[in-house]
């Protein structure tokens, strides 16, 4: 009976400290903007174009100016019409001296209704600086409303965890 027992209680720590791994597939993918491509569109339905500024942070000032903490980036770029697809023209980061840093798109791009395009910007990737920028130009049919631009940015270090969001403000 002792043997029993000493197995059963092997048997349990051995499995209770099962790592689980993400397997490559099933993580998210990134954006394949040629599959975005817009081919055709009709500009005479097009009547409403704008940009968008966005914040984001690569980096954040941690205790003083002399020490940062780098931050993941996501930035949101969704459609809100519920019937209408909105085209994106523009996603180009500028980083904190305003220098263009990537053009994420080099054509214009559709989200479908009620869609979300993502663009992750690494916690290693500090090009952005501590006063990142993004400039968002787009295109939607009349009396669509315009896009939706946010992004979330985290960092986790040892036991604490840092997060906060910023929205985008129409500029043009």
């Amino acid at each position: 009976m002792r043997y029993i027992s000493v197995i059963c209680v092997l048997a349990l720590f051995l499995f209770s400290c099962n790592e689980t791994k993400n397997n490559v597939d099933d993580l998210p993918q990134s954006v394949n903007w040629n599959e975005r491509k817009a081919i055709a569109v009709n500009d005479s339905l097009l009547k409403d174009s704008g940009s968008t500024y966005l914040s984001v942070y690569s980096q954040i000032y941690s205790l003083t100016e002399h020490r940062t903490h780098n931050l993941t980036a996501t930035i949101s770029m969704r459609n809100v019409s519920r019937t209408d697809t909105i085209y994106l023209k523009t996603a180009d980061l500028y980083d904190t001296h305003g220098d263009l840093v990537k053009k994420h798109i080099d054509f214009p791009v559709f989200l479908k209704p009620l869609e979300t395009l993502e663009i992750v910007i690494k916690e290693s990737d500090r090009s952005g600086g501590t006063g990142g920028n993004f400039v968002f130009d787009w295109v939607t049919p009349n009396n669509a409303p315009e896009p939706l631009f946010e992004a979330i940015m985290i960092s986790t270090m040892g036991q604490q965890g840092l997060s906060f969001s910023t929205q985008g403000k129409r500029i043009r």
